[in-house]
């Protein structure tokens, strides 16, 4: 079997200006933070980014590498609105497209499934229509319902973060809740999986139950061993969320100094000065 282990700086050489990148995770949850913070250090431009979205989406807001945003929501959880992508969205600086969580879902699904939509009631009644005009209403051959055409959201990339994986490219969720990593990957054409630690394969079951594994090494094209990968947002049960560097991170958005000074602080540095940082062991 393949090794597939990569480094943040490798999965990044793969990206290209332009891309359309699906960030996994949800909210500040197990979110790929050490490939988001390589993006932020690299000269990639015109993304769109797609996500149920946290600081991810805001700091690719921040460094001005988001193009165009496609979300269910964008927030901190403990801190409901993400500053940096308020800001953005207030200033123009983005385009948005902003759907309904399960019509990203749905988006997602289309797109794994390698249809071009699917239909959906969510959105029908609401602004999501006004503020999306391109979006498309179709009438069932079946029963006459009028439903909503979701479109596919095909992804050349997914980025997403799991708690083990093995160098084969398995992935293991250890916490409660996968979110939709499994969608992400399979909606991309070079999905790339982000973990606490790469365990041998025989290791899986000395950890959790078979129902744990959710991600298969067909879903993936590399492996990166990050420890803290998701930090600072949490990757339950290995560590919660950094709430003292969240802090931080909001209060960054008042100002462009504010900014530059966490980005010189917690960006521009190797990933193993961050670690050290906030104090995770090697």
């Amino acid at each position: 079997m393949a090794d597939k282990r990569l480094t943040e700086a490798d999965v990044v050489a793969e990206l290209r200006d332009g891309m359309t990148i699906g960030i996994g995770g949800w909210g500040s949850r197990r979110k790929p933070m050490s490939i988001v913070r390589e993006i932020l250090r690299s000269s990639l431009r015109d993304l769109t980014i797609v996500s149920y979205g946290g600081p991810d989406v805001g700091m690719l807001c921040a460094s001005g590498q988001a193009r165009k945003v496609v979300y269910g929501f964008v927030s901190l959880d403990s801190i409901p609105l993400e500053p940096h992508f308020r800001a953005a969205r207030q200033n123009g600086t983005i385009e948005a497209m902003e759907l309904d969580e399960g019509m990203l879902q749905w988006g997602l699904k289309a797109a794994a499934m390698r249809v071009s939509f699917l239909p959906c009631r969510a959105g029908l009644g609401s602004a999501i229509m006004e503020i999306n005009p391109d979006l498309r209403t179709v009438t069932s051959p079946y029963d006459g319902q009028v439903l909503v055409a979701m479109p596919a959201l095909p992804l050349d990339v997914a980025l997403i973060h799991a708690n083990r994986a093995d160098a084969r490219g398995n992935g293991q969720y250890l916490g409660p809740d996968y979110y939709f990593d499994d969608l992400f990957c399979r909606a991309a054409k070079r999905p790339f999986m982000s973990c606490e630690q790469v365990v041998d394969t025989d290791d899986f079951m000395k950890l959790g139950t078979e129902q744990t594994l959710k991600i298969s090494r067909m879903l993936t094209d590399g492996v990166v061993e990050a420890p803290h990968g998701a930090h600072f947002t949490h990757c339950v049960p290995d560590y919660q969320r950094d709430e003292a560097v969240q802090r931080e991170y909001a209060a960054s958005a008042k100002d462009a100094d504010a900014w530059a000074a966490f980005r010189a602080k917690y960006v521009d540095i190797p990933e193993s000065d961050y670690r050290r940082l906030i104090g995770a062991t090697e």
